[in-house]
């Protein structure tokens, strides 16, 4: 099979030359230029780049719509409620929600910093967006596949506090500076056990890459087994990098005061709003890329199917977490990432490194 960037640039090509045909077919001398110049190689390569950042965004609106309906009706159902009703099995009621919010007024405060108050709402959906391209569907369909992908990935995943604490302290608004620096505080305390996980996959894999990592699994055994306490310590660490219940105090989307997203509204909060399940999608995506070998599966069954069917049924989980448990604090929040997440973080490198030295695998 092809890879997506090779199908849409033979694409490219056909819909180029058929446009080309068409100039020369109306015989009018002064578009002959044209018609050479529009099949040149920028050209292609322009028209090729368009369409997969069409698809990509497509594929990227569709994610975060599925996880937010599959919420919704598995909170229900944990609820004894039916969830959403509107349109077919309630997904048409993230349409509905959508349309809403982008016809509500955006409105910026006056005393806020206006251009950093834009451009920490941007930086965050941009680094979702961009996080999304650096994970593969399968050996044969994805963005882009470079050998350091993953620690690209994780780079990009580091945006985060960044954007958050600024988007708090330019709205000029004394809660959404404090919601900013508990969510700042909260992501650091978070991401360094999700590091030192990463590090023992590395080890035991020997690859930065989403494929070789996966192709490892395939040839060997899923790392969730012998890393089976990094696969926790990731998967609750996952779930305070996303935000989500019970660690959601920094935002507490529940609440009146919601924390460094108080002064956003309209589109750009819905956009915020979207990030935040894109976010969740890709932690789901690391576990199964990580821990539950990927792609790999039965060969009767497409990898792509494979892949997305364990990532959401880790987001199945992630929704299980949110009902069962209450919000914690955020020195409990801070206590669990420093003192229990990165100790049995530290535990898990040892033991990759140990199997390793070993030659276990």
């Amino acid at each position: 099979m092809e890879t997506l960037y090779t199908v849409l640039q033979s694409l490219s090509e056909w819909l180029l030359g058929v446009i080309a045909w068409l100039i020369d077919w109306t015989r009018l001398g002064f578009l002959s230029g044209i018609a050479d110049w529009v099949e040149t190689e920028p050209v292609v390569t322009f028209l090729t780049t368009l369409l997969v950042a069409a698809i990509y965004f497509i594929t990227l609106f569709m994610f975060g719509l599925c996880f937010i309906w599959m919420e919704r009706k598995f909170m229900g159902r944990f609820m004894d409620r039916r969830g959403t009703q509107v349109g077919v099995l309630g997904f048409f009621q993230n349409f509905a929600d959508g349309i809403k919010t982008m016809l509500k007024e955006h409105i910026i405060p006056k005393a806020a910093d206006k251009g950093l108050f834009e451009m920490a709402s941007f930086a965050i959906i941009a680094t979702s967006a961009m996080l999304l391209g650096c994970i593969p569907l399968s050996p044969q369909f994805y963005v882009i596949n470079v050998d350091l992908a993953l620690l690209l990935g994780i780079a990009i995943f580091s945006f985060a506090p960044f954007g958050i604490l600024i988007g708090g302290w330019s709205s000029n608004n004394k809660f959404s500076l404090i919601g900013g620096m508990r969510a700042a505080a909260q992501l650091i305390a978070l991401e360094i056990p999700i590091l030192m996980v990463v590090v023992s996959v590395v080890v035991m894999t020997g690859s930065l890459s989403f494929i070789g990592i996966v192709g490892w699994q395939q040839d060997n055994i899923w790392l969730a087994f012998p890393l089976f306490i990094g696969l926790i310590t990731f998967f609750v660490a996952a779930i305070g990098e996303s935000e989500r219940v019970p660690f959601d105090l920094p935002e507490a989307e529940a609440e009146l005061v919601e924390g460094w997203q108080t002064e956003y509204g309209g589109f750009r909060w819905g956009l915020i709003m979207l990030s935040d399940y894109l976010r969740a999608y890709i932690m789901c995506a690391l576990v199964t890329m990580l821990f539950l070998g990927g792609w790999d599966g039965p060969d009767f069954v497409w990898a792509e199917i494979w892949y997305l069917a364990k990532t959401f049924i880790v987001f199945f989980f992630f929704i299980w977490v949110r009902v069962a448990m209450v919000r914690i604090r955020t020195d409990q929040i801070l206590t669990l990432g420093w003192r229990r997440l990165l100790p049995l973080s530290i535990v898990n490198l040892l033991i990759a490194i140990a199997l390793k030295t070993a030659e276990v695998f």
